[in-house]
């Protein structure tokens, strides 16, 4: 043969490979509102900027009818790309090849993504669509999982991992998403470990796939899920998004981009805390008013929303924003939030992401249900994160600021770089109520009117001691500042501390309470 016989049929063969199943199959996958492998690395990735490796590659199974059989790409895309003029490397599983199933060679070639990843410093983006294991290969395809697993492991806090779920995705595929940073789920996805099926042979439960394993559920009450997607392309889009807040590794800082360093005034702030601290609102409507454009990313909007935690820019410099959600159980935190607000304080700091953090918070939620629970164990991840955090802390107190939540919301004693307090703070071991009923209790019983010396006592306790000002003097906080200025203080800041260096003792790792 020729040379040019030779190229052509190359280009044949990749071409009937890059179609995948076939055009049938393709198809299908439209019809269910669906993009293909192919097609869901084209739209996240820079125009002709996508390397593939792998094209060729052929599984070795002859069992039940496997040999002889070829699964184009081994049924999965693998790669590098550039996102915003930035290299990623990709995994994108195609459900048209033998619906996705991952076999030996299919997980192998993930791996073999990653840990390019891993070589080059840079973020790893797993695009799910797969039935599962696939079931001819037996113990290979399980190994193929437990080599997932583990990479995905050795890529943790070393490199961001996203992980897309746009099809099914379930039994033992569902924990390799669950080992990354964050997960953005499509709406007609779904992602389990036991399928309805299962469970009702199981237990005698019934339940439907969407209810068990749908976005909704994976937000709203697992916790699994970080952003809920209308279909593919909003997950890319938000996937875009996302990565222009992060460095591509540990070892580097957060893109930072152009901005003005002009910061005026902003009178809003100034009544958009309620100065009664038994009226509630929205604490989002401070954040978008603090960070550049209003541009606010919000993770897990769903999930524990009593914690509000996401990315933003200050003068173009990416920010973690962690902030107590005053109309939902009035800020307090529970078992939930404390694990929300912890894990996304430890990504922050493992890819040098400034925290700022928003404080109004009564106490933790009380019940027998979070003591059993063990609000104890779930609190101290909170108190951990932000103790072992090295990276600029930043702190404002808005209102209440209450007992051991306080501290656990990022204090000063948590080696905090700034406590910033507005006037409106109140700093105490507890609210002024119980603490009266605590204190006074004697004394009010046997006042001639008691409600009027409760009231009187809870005023004096309130300007002895839930003012900014009592701990300003004992230097819990660094500042009492104007509302209108916040911006401007934590723009200086993050000016000031950007160099910021903070070593600790030598260890394999803390024992976070688990």
């Amino acid at each position: 043969m020729s040379i040019e016989e030779k190229v052509k049929e190359l280009n044949e063969r990749k071409e009937r490979l890059k179609l995948g199943g076939g055009r049938a199959k393709i198809d299908e996958q439209h019809e269910r509102q669906s993009l293909t492998a192919r097609e869901r690395i084209e739209s996240l990735v820079d125009k002709d900027s996508f390397q593939e490796v792998g094209l060729f590659a052929r599984h070795r199974c002859t069992n039940f009818g496997m040999a002889g059989r070829e699964f184009p790409a081994e049924g999965v895309v693998t790669g590098a790309g550039s996102v915003g003029g930035r290299l990623v490397h990709l995994a994108s599983q195609d459900f048209t090849v033998a619906g996705g199933s991952a076999g030996e060679v299919h997980s192998d070639k993930i791996v073999q993504a990653m840990l390019a990843a891993l070589k080059t410093g840079t973020p790893f983006v797993f695009m799910n669509d797969s039935g599962g294991a696939r079931i001819q290969e037996g113990i290979d395809s399980l190994a193929g999982y437990g080599k997932i697993f583990y990479h995905n492991v050795m890529l943790s806090g070393v490199v961001p991992q996203i992980s897309l779920i746009c099809g099914p995705c379930a039994g033992g595929a569902a924990y390799s998403p669950a080992l990354t940073d964050f997960i953005i789920q499509t709406a007609s996805a779904r992602m389990f470990i036991t399928g309805p099926s299962v469970i009702k042979e199981a237990t005698g439960e019934e339940i439907t796939a969407e209810a068990l394993g749908g976005p909704l559920s994976q937000m709203n009450y697992a916790g699994v899920a970080h952003f809920v997607a209308e279909n593919d392309l909003v997950a890319l889009r938000i996937c875009k998004r996302l990565l222009s807040f992060l460095p591509s590794n540990n070892l580097e800082d957060p893109p930072q981009l152009e901005a003005d360093d002009i910061v005026v005034p902003d009178k809003t702030l100034n009544t958009i805390v309620p100065t009664d601290p038994k009226k509630s609102y929205d604490v989002r409507q401070v954040i978008t008013r603090l960070v550049d454009g209003g541009d606010f990313l919000e993770v897990q909007p769903l999930f524990a929303a009593n914690i509000v935690v996401g990315f933003a820019r200050i003068l173009g410099r990416s920010v973690g924003v962690v902030a107590n959600q005053p109309s939902v159980l009035a800020g307090a935190l529970d078992i939930n939030a404390s694990d929300k607000g912890a894990r996304f304080v430890r990504f922050c700091n493992a890819f040098n992401i400034p925290l700022i953090t928003l404080v109004d918070v009564p106490g933790f939620l009380p019940g027998v249900q979070q003591e059993q629970g063990g609000i104890i164990r779930h609190g101290a991840k909170m108190l951990f994160a932000y103790s072992a955090a090295t990276v600029p802390k930043i702190t404002v107190i808005m209102r209440k600021a209450y007992g051991g939540a306080f501290l656990a919301m990022c204090g000063k004693e948590l080696e905090t770089d700034r406590v910033f307090a507005w006037p409106t703070a109140e700093i105490a071991v507890m609210g002024p109520q119980g603490a009266v009923n605590v204190i006074f209790r004697n004394e009010i019983a046997q006042a001639e009117d008691p409600q009027q010396r409760r009231r009187e006592l809870i005023e004096s306790y309130q300007s002895t001691f839930a003012t900014p000002y009592a701990a300003a003097a004992r230097r819990d906080v660094d500042d009492i500042i104007e509302p209108a200025e916040t911006r401007r203080h934590l723009a200086m800041t993050l000016d000031i501390l950007h160099t910021k260096r903070e070593f600790r003792p030598m260890k394999k790792h803390g024992l976070i309470p688990l």
